[in-house]
């Protein structure tokens, strides 16, 4: 399985859902810097399950538990290594899924590339539980990036057709993100948190989930980071958010809006302020040619309903070779866009912790 990400800034994940642990080797980080262990907890748990009626009722504290790396709460230059205990597992929930793939998980293709071999007991190695040691080394990489003065953070855009209001590209403050950091329901627009919760459990009653979006936002990043073609800002994030098993598309900027736009719309005008060239918009979400502007990047991604529900489906029976029908039990999220977001804000300040390194400026 390749779980090693990272051409300066490396990281690689390992465990399952239901194995013993879970956890995280980075590799890269400077030395010298020193982390505050209670603020990586704290972004630990906004990913947590267990923690709101919109996430699964599995509980987990997920205390991650530094191996190596670090010495007086400060880096040593060596690889930094965290495991998380998994405490509350229940494997005899899955025994069945070895023969019935659950539609929209990595069950049946799991099975195929890996002989049948694969852990199915939460998904595994596929499994969003993965993202726990993800926002582990995105919170460490947000705190030495912070004194760069680079802040990332994020809000849930929207829940199913519910919306929040989105980023102004040009109006995005590192107080604002770091704000939107604090919270586990990270809204701009507070309003229409009731109307997101009641989507959720609309879904939840019918023994279905619902997906929607996260808006990310970086300031702060000086222009001239990242390569053309293939190690270009948005080639490195996409790559680093796609291993969030959640998301299913990633835009940058306007996005697919560009698509209905004219050139004159699109592009955006250069100019000089406090002896500085800025854009007077952000179409570009802060990105031309793979190259960053100076302006705030602005990216969005989509993330599907949780695929296990407990409406009975159709699959197939493996062992059999026929079609077979499967209610999926278990402890799941009715909707995983909240817990989403930290993990994708930590994938991106990984990211950019290694587009930096690359460019010489970590």
């Amino acid at each position: 399985m390749s779980s090693t990400w990272g051409k300066n800034i490396k990281i690689s994940i390992f465990g399952e859902s239901h194995g013993v642990a879970i956890g995280v080797v980075i590799d890269g980080l400077p030395a010298g810097e020193k982390l505050d262990l209670e603020e990586l907890q704290f972004q630990m748990s906004r990913r947590a399950p267990g923690n709101d009626a919109t996430a699964t009722p599995r509980k987990e504290q997920d205390l991650p538990e530094i191996c190596a790396g670090i010495l007086s709460g400060t880096t040593t230059g060596a690889p930094l290594c965290a495991v998380i205990e998994n405490t509350n597992t229940r494997p005899v929930d899955y025994d069945k899924l070895s023969r019935l793939p659950r539609p929209g998980h990595a069950d049946y293709t799991g099975a195929v590339r890996y002989n049948g071999y694969n852990d199915v007991r939460g998904g595994g190695h596929f499994s969003g539980r993965l993202t726990a040691p993800l926002t582990f080394a995105g919170a460490v990489c947000k705190q030495i990036l912070a004194r760069r003065g680079v802040t990332v953070g994020g809000h849930i855009l929207s829940i199913g057709n519910v919306f929040d209001h989105p980023f102004d590209p040009m109006k995005i403050t590192a107080q604002k993100l770091g704000q939107l950091s604090r919270q586990y329901f990270s809204l701009q627009n507070d309003l229409c948190e009731e109307a997101m919760r009641k989507a959720v459990r609309d879904a939840e009653e019918a023994q279905d989930s619902v997906g929607g979006m996260v808006e990310i936002a970086v300031v702060g990043v000086p222009a001239g980071i990242g390569t053309p073609m293939f190690y270009g800002v948005e080639n490195v994030l996409s790559s680093i958010v796609y291993g969030v098993p959640a998301v299913k598309g990633v835009e940058f900027g306007a996005g697919f809006n560009v698509a209905r736009m004219r050139g004159s719309e699109c592009n955006d005008p250069f100019t000089v302020r406090d002896d500085k060239v800025v854009t007077t918009k952000n179409t570009s979400g802060g990105i031309l040619g793979g190259i960053t502007t100076g302006m705030p990047i602005i990216m969005r991604a989509a993330i599907k309903p949780t695929p296990s529900i407990s409406q009975k489906q159709q699959t197939v029976d493996l062992r059999e070779h026929r079609d077979a029908m499967l209610t999926v039990g278990g402890r799941h999220d009715p909707c995983i866009v909240p817990r989403a977001l930290p993990a994708i804000e930590a994938a991106t300040a990984v990211g950019i912790a290694d587009l930096m390194a690359d460019a010489g400026k970590l």
